[in-house]
């Protein structure tokens, strides 16, 4: 469990999310067996982090708590978070500090790129936070990010998981001219779930860019996921497939939602993994090309195998000549 205080700066214990400290405390439900994880602590997680902390990087690994850093960090997968570890939002399910963020870091774009080839990955995730700040959102300095790793490590596919661009016009064009060959944006919920659980984003807004994505280049694979088990019902969840179909969407992830502190929103079940298996021999029938679906699945939970299989389903997919 993650406390509502950033104690990372001893001398400087801000709260971690100011926002949140007046709310009532929700109940902590004790996790079911099949949600639990090892503590990390391999010589190559080791080592993954020395390489993180020397290039002076963020990642969502760390960020938001998630229970795969432990196995993720052992295989040299990280998500690097970029511009910076502050988020203008205030969603009620994240555990990445909330306020006003730092000015961007002219040197990350190399940072990353320097840290992707000390890493020697096949696939690297590139997320961030919510930039509201910015007059584009932050859609510069994605680009940048990764033009560098295409001048560093031309052999490295690139998936981005980008904010919602809400209110940024040319945002979106802005990266998808920098062809990355994954584009990620999570819907998170349902849509009646998204006034409490993501107040500062718009459903069909997040829908449309990822149809908007496919409109500009349909080469591009997109992606999207959801987290369930904060009061959905699953025809709301078989829904959204749906949207997302519609939307050309071609990867659906689906995970547990757990919850990083009783300031957060409350977790409603632990969703079975019979469960999750029923979502995704469903989501195959509606025709996504890849899906991902368990407890512990996340955004970047395996994302360079699933780029291979991601790709090699399109490759069968295409008619014969």
């Amino acid at each position: 469990m993650v406390t509502v205080i950033d104690k990372l700066k001893a001398a400087d214990a801000r709260p971690r999310h100011p926002e949140k400290a007046n709310r009532p405390d929700t109940p902590i439900l004790r996790k079911p067996e099949w949600i639990r994880v090892k503590a990390p602590g391999s010589p190559v997680y080791t080592e993954t982090r020395r390489i993180v902390r020397a290039n002076n990087l963020v990642t969502v690994c760390e960020e938001a708590g998630c229970p795969n850093i432990g196995e993720c960090w052992t295989k040299k997968h990280a998500t690097m978070m970029i511009m910076g570890d502050t988020c203008t939002r205030a969603c009620a399910f994240c555990n990445v500090k909330t306020g006003l963020p730092a000015p961007l870091d002219a040197e990350e774009p190399e940072n990353v790129a320097n840290a992707v080839a000390k890493l020697g990955l096949r696939h690297v995730v590139i997320t961030s936070v919510d930039r509201d700040d910015l007059g584009d959102g932050g859609a510069r300095h994605f680009v940048e990010v990764i033009e560098a790793i295409r001048r560093r490590s031309p052999g490295t596919t690139i998936e981005i998981l980008t904010p919602d661009f809400l209110r940024k016009d040319g945002a979106l064009e802005m990266v998808v001219a920098a062809r990355p060959d994954v584009f990620n944006h999570n819907l998170e919920t349902v849509p009646r779930l998204y006034l409490n659980i993501r107040p500062g984003a718009r459903y069909f807004h997040s829908l449309r860019l990822l149809q908007r994505v496919k409109e500009i280049d349909p080469t591009i694979f997109t992606k999207s996921g959801i987290m369930v088990g904060l009061g959905e019902t699953r025809e709301e969840v078989l829904q959204v497939m749906d949207d997302m179909r519609s939307a050309g969407i071609d990867f659906l992830t689906i995970g547990q939602y757990l919850q990083p502190t009783r300031k957060h929103a409350a977790i409603d079940r632990f969703v079975t993994p019979d469960e999750f298996k029923s979502y995704e021999t469903v989501a195959r029938t509606k025709g996504f090309l890849l899906v991902s679906s368990s407890p512990l699945t996340r955004s970047s939970y395996h994302a360079d195998e699933d780029f291979a299989r991601l790709s090699a389903a399109r490759n069968a997919a295409q008619p014969q000549t």
